[in-house]
């Protein structure tokens, strides 16, 4: 082929279109708009406890990072989370007040990690997880220990038509 068939040809693109996400198979790069903002997905994290799974996307836009959690149990659940300065040691207990709102354990484990993006150094770890809810189950606090770090993130459902991916890339 020659330089002028190369410069003309129709055929000039090459790459596939990005596959359509769906909040299951978010990606690194991807935007993601939620609350009339624009978000930059910069790390995931895939957890595992035995057979069960969930993501942990790291969102950022400027200097705000969030977090969008999603999982499919007996349907879609979803949340946004936000790190908070609570003083929490193991073991975990089976209730929590923050803010003036007492929370209730709902579920404890450990998970092996796959970390992604921002994320990447926590790879092939493992994670002590708590979670718990309010009365109404409006209000979340999600709890992981990372070895002797105890992070603790405040966080509220939505729905999945609350947010819009934007693929970044394949």
């Amino acid at each position: 082929m020659g330089l002028f068939s190369k410069i003309f040809s129709k055929n000039k693109n090459t790459n596939p279109a990005p596959k359509e996400r769906t909040v299951l198979t978010i990606k690194v790069g991807d935007i993601i708009n939620y609350d009339l903002n624009d978000y930059e997905v910069v790390g995931k994290i895939t957890y595992r406890d035995g057979n069960y799974e969930w993501y942990g996307y790291q969102l950022l836009e400027g200097h705000d990072t969030i977090w969008l959690a999603a999982e499919m149990d007996d349907e879609l659940e979803l949340g946004i989370y936000k790190k908070v300065q609570l003083a929490i040691s193991k073991p975990y207990p089976k209730q929590l007040t923050f803010e003036g709102k007492t929370y209730y354990l709902e579920e404890s484990g450990t998970a092996r990690v796959i970390g992604e993006g921002r994320s990447k150094n926590i790879h092939g770890s493992l994670v002590d997880y708590a979670d718990y809810s309010d009365d109404d189950e409006e209000s979340f606090l999600s709890i992981e220990g990372w070895g002797t770090e105890i992070e603790v993130s405040i966080g509220y459902p939505i729905e999945s038509y609350e947010i819009k991916i934007m693929a970044g890339s394949n």
